[in-house]
């Protein structure tokens, strides 16, 4: 029997939910796949395994996924299994935009959606070793680099099979289960690189295919993240599934990621709750109109207003995501997005960085102001572009301000005195874990604290946060 690996390096540092690994789904269904046509497969997710030489021993083939934060680690797993004499192919979004780049490390790189390319690509290794006719594909012939059309988005999800998490390792320590009921996104916010690897146009799975899988589940205990970029996005389709999961007793503690507008629709909300909603993930992303209107954002700051006061009469948690960064930010609309989060009592915020990530229409937009490359560093935590209206550690600066504050010492004792239990302890790691990544990148803090200041005078200010430091 032929062997396969696949492996999802870590990522980078820490952040608010280092402690709850959620693994991408790509690897788990392409692993499930080679599995159903006879191959020995076996998943490595780094955060919960450490990916040793050993691990390779008797592997025909390794295949490594990987996004922009994960990149550098993902080259240097690649090489040291190709050092090994094992070939490697690399897929995942950072590949799908670079396979130039990634065929420096890997054999063949899979672009884009790697299902039915890489059941087409085992076709050929399996037989003459032709792959000419491979969508997808990239690879190196002689001394020429080969880039095979690529095949339009699969319409048909349920064509893909339901995931087998038996074959990851240390599988125990999943405590989140993953599952995808659809693809793309038709927002296209310019800071985004999912439609470039998933298309504008959503794609969905069956809902007789998702309840399959969710029976499966169904006496794990555990919660499910429904990984889908808008859960809600057709409104009608999403109730007809929630709908099913209460009469068929399919209620779990589930999370998922959706926009601000899901609350225009009540009878969703109280399906949401109903079946067993826990937690939303929302890119509220700015408090500043200008800044959403420029990362076309296609939502207001009333949307958002709205949004949190109706999702909060639900008791349903929120988890808000922020970027700050954008050309029309500056220090006073970040104060003023820290000040307005704190006062919708959100249950937990992460103020992320915007980043110029491969494949997105921010990163041909600011790519001459692009001060970094090592692409470890291209996890929203770090600056690696000149902004605007802030110096590069004025923008880092900004970041270290909104946590701080947005989890400070007040604020947990407020968590307490109103008995908030998840928010608290949310809010006691978030502290630690922000004390720790300056800790972590003191030596970047360091270099970022004497580049040259580059304060636009459209600004006009500093702010006192970083005047004082």
């Amino acid at each position: 029997m032929k062997k396969i690996l696949f492996i999802e390096p870590k990522p980078p540092g820490e952040h608010i939910f280092s402690r709850f690994a959620l693994p991408r789904i790509g690897v788990f269904v392409l692993a499930t796949m080679m599995k159903n046509r006879g191959w020995h497969a076996e998943i490595i997710i780094e955060d919960l395994h450490a990916v040793d030489d050993e691990l390779f021993a008797d592997r025909d083939i390794v295949g490594i996924s990987t996004i922009t934060p994960t990149a550098a680690n993902a080259y240097a797993i690649a090489d040291r299994v190709r050092d090994m004499g094992i070939p490697v192919i690399m897929g995942g979004p950072h590949v799908t935009f670079l396979p130039d780049e990634a065929l420096e490390h890997a054999d063949f790189v899979v672009r884009g959606e790697g299902e039915m390319p890489l059941m087409k690509f085992i076709d050929a290794w399996e037989t003459d070793g032709d792959y000419s006719t491979v969508p997808n594909l990239s690879y190196k012939l002689n001394d020429d680099t080969i880039h095979n059309p690529m095949q339009a988005f699969e319409k048909n999800l349920d064509r893909f099979p339901i995931c087998d998490f038996s074959l990851i390792k240390d599988k125990k320590e999943l405590k989140v289960i993953p599952v995808q009921t659809s693809r793309g996104c038709p927002y296209d916010c310019s800071f985004c690189s999912v439609t470039g690897m998933f298309g504008k146009k959503y794609r969905y799975r069956s809902n007789d295919h998702i309840l399959e899988e969710l029976r499966q589940h169904k006496a794990s205990g555990k919660m499910i993240f429904f990984y889908d970029d808008h859960f809600a996005a057709n409104r009608r389709r999403a109730k007809e599934l929630l709908r099913a999961m209460i009469d068929q007793g399919l209620t779990f503690k589930f999370s998922t990621q959706v926009r601000a507008d899901i609350v225009n629709d009540l009878e969703l909300m109280e399906l949401m709750k109903r079946a067993g909603c826990h937690t939303l993930f929302i890119g509220f992303e700015s408090f500043n109109p200008d800044s959403l209107i420029e990362m076309k954002k296609k939502q207001t700051v009333e949307d958002i207003m709205k949004s949190v006061s109706v999702i909060h009469s639900y008791g349903i948690h929120i988890h808000g995501m922020f970027v700050h960064g954008f050309d029309r930010d500056t220090w006073m609309s970040v104060k003023h997005t820290v000040k307005i989060a704190k006062m919708l009592e959100l249950t937990s915020a992460q103020f992320l960085l915007l980043t110029p990530f491969p494949g997105s229409e921010y990163y041909e937009h600011a790519e001459k102001r692009i001060v970094f490359k090592d692409w470890g560093m291209y996890d929203t935590h770090h600056v690696v572009y000149q902004p605007i209206n802030f110096s590069i550690r004025g923008l880092q600066r900004a970041q270290t301000y909104s946590h701080e504050n947005f989890y400070s010492v007040p604020q947990i004792l407020k968590k307490l005195v109103k008995r908030k239990w998840i928010a608290l302890g949310i809010a006691i790691y978030a502290r630690f874990i922000n004390r720790k990544w300056k800790k972590d990148n003191r030596d970047y803090l360091k270099t970022i604290h004497f580049m040259k200041k580059n304060i636009s005078p459209v600004a006009g200010e500093i702010s006192p946060y970083e005047a004082q430091s």
